[in-house]
């Protein structure tokens, strides 16, 4: 299986913690938390692993070039910030396209049998996959709604209520980007995924152990504590 992880964010929220690497090489307990993924996604099997990059990416390659990893990487650069979907499509548009890809947010660990998921992937016949996590209050990431194992809408969380998340996880099978009317850079969650949900009819998968989105200081804060003995 091919990983995709997206890695060229700008990493505003959180610079007033980690101010001198690019968001994903925010350091963990001695090395930087894009690593941590990496070993996780090595541990599970994975083959190889597409980082797709912008901001100071040169950082992340002079780091694994120093730092290598058990699993080949390669690199999609961004002349210019694509956003989530844009970034998506540029890196699918490098690779062969005859077999479903994993594509990962490069600041979030979740706990996950990605095996697993590839195999309900399959056997749904599913064009898109999703990880999905209940949380205690939805209101910093929105809410998703299933219905028999199909997400059917998007909405807004609000504080104190529980509910089913994105995780940043996603499977794509071959070709979902093919003969729609993109842009070169847009959102796969705020432009893509609204306007073609009912045709794409994506298909939940339940991540029900550790996650963690280290976007703000507070989690950042969290992740320093919780990840070493959680993926050590």
């Amino acid at each position: 299986m091919h990983v995709v992880i997206l890695a060229g964010g700008f990493g505003t929220r959180l610079a007033s913690v980690v101010s001198d690497v690019p968001k994903p090489l925010a350091p963990i307990a001695g090395k930087p938390f894009l690593a941590w993924l990496i070993e996780a996604l090595a541990a599970q099997g994975i083959e190889s692993v597409t980082l797709s990059v912008h901001h100071q990416w040169e950082k992340i390659r002079d780091y694994f070039t120093a730092h290598p990893t058990t699993i080949p990487l390669d690199y999609a650069v961004e002349k210019m910030p694509l956003g989530t979907g844009g970034a998506m499509a540029f890196a699918l548009s490098r690779m062969p396209a005859d077999a479903p890809v994993l594509v990962l947010n490069g600041d979030t660990f979740v706990t996950l049998d990605y095996q697993a998921m590839h195999v309900q992937h399959v056997a749904r016949k599913a064009v898109l996959s999703m990880a999905l996590r209940k949380v205690a209050d939805t209101s910093r990431y929105g809410k998703v709604v299933v219905s028999d194992g199909v997400i059917t809408a998007f909405g807004a969380g609000l504080p104190g209520e529980a509910g089913l998340i994105n995780a940043g996880v996603y499977m794509l099978s071959p070709g979902i980007f093919s003969g729609r009317a993109l842009s070169a850079a847009f959102s796969f969650e705020r432009d893509f995924l609204p306007k073609y949900l009912d045709e794409i009819a994506p298909v939940a998968y339940m991540a029900e152990d550790y996650f963690i989105d280290i976007g703000i200081p507070e989690d950042y804060a969290r992740a320093c504590r919780e990840l070493p003995e959680i993926a050590g």
